[in-house]
């Protein structure tokens, strides 16, 4: 599962396969924590991050959401994704 980003010791992967299931989705991991975010929704559907790294998560996937599809649309052909820009 490629890295796609990483700021504020927060790591954005999505996975590249085929077979990857809808909704449109990331994986958000900041130390013990993981999270999955609907990229459409920019909203958690599972898992769990602290508040904190969970509004900076939400606020950089609003932020990138277009480039996300992009990517999720590459990472479901089974392509590598792009980087996206951190939330700086």
């Amino acid at each position: 599962m490629p890295t796609i980003s990483m700021f504020y010791g927060i790591i954005i992967r999505m996975y590249c396969s085929p077979k990857e299931h809808n909704p449109p989705h990331f994986h958000a991991y900041y130390q013990d924590a993981k999270a999955i975010i609907d990229i459409n929704a920019c909203e958690l559907k599972e898992g769990k991050l602290p508040t904190k790294q969970m509004k900076l998560t939400l606020a950089w996937a609003e932020i990138h959401k277009e480039e996300l599809l992009a990517d999720w649309v590459l990472a479901s052909k089974g392509e590598l994704p792009f980087k996206i820009e951190p939330l700086k």
